[in-house]
C-alpha cells in the first residue's frame, strides 16, 4: 500500500534553483511514486549545528509523493540523487549542491543504523516547517503528536527563512511557473 513521504530539499552553492529544480525532477520520475505536491522556495539562513555549510544561504523546500518504495530504498535513492547532482560524500555536514531528506514516511516511526524517520530535527527548524505548513497544514507528527502548523506556530528557530519572490520558473517542469519567463 502507498506511503505519504515528504522530502526536504535544499542547496547552498552553485546555481541552487537549477540544482533544486533537478532534484525535485528527478523525484517526480521515480517508480512506483506519485508526485502530489511541491512548496515554493525558502531562502534560509545556515544552520551551524555541529556542521559547517559554509556561508551561502540555501534555498529549501519539500516534496510530497505517494510512493511503494521502501523507506530504506528511498534512502538509498535519495543519496544516488545526491551524488548523481555532485554532493560530496566525503563532506557531508559541508556546503552542498543539493542535500535530500527523507522527513515523515507515512506515519512510521524508524529507528535503523543510519535511518532515522521522522526526520529528528524538523521540528526545530523553521525552513522545514514553513514548507510543510504550505503543503500540509493538518499533517501530524507521529511522535510528538502536533500537526504542522502548531510544530510551526511554537518553534523557537528564529533563523531567517524568507519566501523567495518572485520565485523562479522551471525548465524542468516540476513545478507551475509563477511568472511567465521573460520574453513571452
Amino acid at each position: 500500500m502507498p506511503e505519504t513521504v515528504f522530502i526536504g530539499f535544499g542547496s547552498n552553492v552553485g546555481d541552487r534553483v537549477d540544482y533544486c529544480d533537478r532534484a525535485v525532477t528527478l523525484l517526480s520520475l521515480l517508480p512506483h511514486s506519485r508526485l502530489l505536491g511541491v512548496s515554493l522556495l525558502y531562502e534560509t539562513e545556515p544552520v551551524r549545528d555541529q556542521t559547517d555549510p559554509g556561508e551561502g544561504w540555501f534555498l529549501n523546500g519539500v516534496v510530497q509523493l505517494e510512493t511503494d518504495i521502501t523507506a530504506r530504498s528511498l534512502l538509498t535513492t535519495l543519496q544516488e540523487i545526491e551524488r548523481s547532482l555532485g554532493r560530496d560524500d566525503d563532506d557531508r555536514s559541508g556546503p552542498r549542491t543539493i542535500d535530500l531528506d527523507i522527513l515523515f514516511y507515512g506515519e512510521q516511526v524508524i529507528k535503523e543504523p543510519g535511518l532515522t524517520v521522522p526526520h529528528p530535527r524538523l521540528h526545530q527548524r523553521r525552513f522545514v516547517l514553513m514548507p510543510m505548513n504550505e503543503l500540509d497544514p493538518l499533517w501530524v507528527h507521529p511522535t510528538l503528536k502536533q500537526s504542522m502548523a502548531e510544530l510551526l506556530k511554537h518553534t523557537k528557530d528564529q533563523f531567517h527563512v524568507q519566501l523567495l519572490f518572485p520565485q523562479p520558473s522551471t525548465k524542468y517542469g516540476s513545478r507551475p511557473a509563477c511568472s511567465s519567463p521573460s520574453g513571452s
